[in-house]
């Protein structure tokens, strides 16, 4: 097969399970607390790969292993809790807009902390698809009530800009199921104590117990954390980082399907950014 069709596909299956994300993180806060979802996002995220990790964590060097769990510190843990904890406040419109810097944080991270060269036109299709995303949101107007939580959504995507680059430059020669495994295992460990004290399982005992926002919660754990995790390796070691991080830019598709089902109104002007959005990832990956 075709590798930029293997690129692609990756690239929308990503797409479609983070992009739903949002809805999922809301559904879970519904019933219990912000820090609660997160955590338990990432005890599910590494229990559903928990079987890889036995395999893996015996062939992996130890020197790598702490470098294996600060990815997973940088790309998983902090991220979830600062996402839900900004999503209390701020509505989906302007998390989507900060969310989209991660590309930008991605390439200012291998230039700065890498040096690592890029190309003008990596730049330019990067802005391109920035102005997209704006676009997109712009025409559906910005709640900025509580705009200073943006600066949680505003980290978590240095988060990721660093998380990306690390991963392309210490820990290419591994497979993607042995990074997230060891990575989503040492962050379930150490999110499992928020659980623990923040009385979590006493709320199941009673006849109003949330199982849907747990559900939800444990859905985001092992799709978006786990099986997208491995998804998104494989996509940095195939199709470097820059690449990768586009795939922020297209989470605000996924947005307007959701929409679409709720209901809501979809004129061409969100038509038109899809169309930007998609021209700045081309423009970002033309050889």
């Amino acid at each position: 097969m075709d590798k930029r069709l293997v690129h692609w596909s990756i690239f929308l299956l990503l797409s479609l399970t983070w992009g739903s994300s949002f809805i999922l993180m809301k559904i879970g806060m519904e019933g219990l607390q912000s820090y609660q979802v997160a955590s338990v996002r990432m005890l599910a995220g590494g229990l559903s790969l928990l079987p890889f990790f036995f395999k893996y964590i015996r062939q992996t060097p130890r020197s790598k292993i702490p470098v294996i769990i600060l990815s997973g510190i940088l790309g998983n843990g902090i991220p979830a809790y600062l996402f839900c904890l900004a999503e209390t406040r701020i509505d989906s419109a302007l998390a989507g807009i900060l969310n989209a810097l991660t590309p930008l944080m991605a390439l200012l991270a291998g230039l700065v902390i890498f040096k690592s060269p890029f190309e003008k036109k990596q730049l330019i299709g990067v802005s391109i698809g920035l102005l997209g995303v704006v676009g997109l949101f712009a025409a559906n107007g910005v709640n900025t009530g509580y705009w200073y939580y943006g600066f949680f959504i505003l980290l978590a995507t240095i988060c990721y800009g660093v998380n990306i680059s690390l991963v392309h430059h210490y820990l290419k020669g591994f497979s993607s199921v042995q990074l997230s495994s060891i990575a989503l295992f040492f962050c379930a460990v150490f999110t499992f104590p928020v659980l623990l004290f923040s009385n979590f399982f006493p709320l199941f005992t009673g006849p109003h117990a949330p199982w849907i926002p747990l559900s939800a919660a444990t859905t985001l754990g092992v799709l978006g954390s786990g099986i997208a995790t491995v998804l998104f390796y494989i996509l940095i070691q195939k199709a470097g980082s820059v690449f990768a991080s586009m795939v922020t830019y297209a989470l605000p598709v996924v947005a307007i399907g959701w929409g679409l089902l709720a209901g809501e109104q979809i004129g061409w002007v969100q038509v038109l950014c899809l169309g930007v959005i998609l021209g700045g990832v081309y423009l970002v990956n033309k050889k």
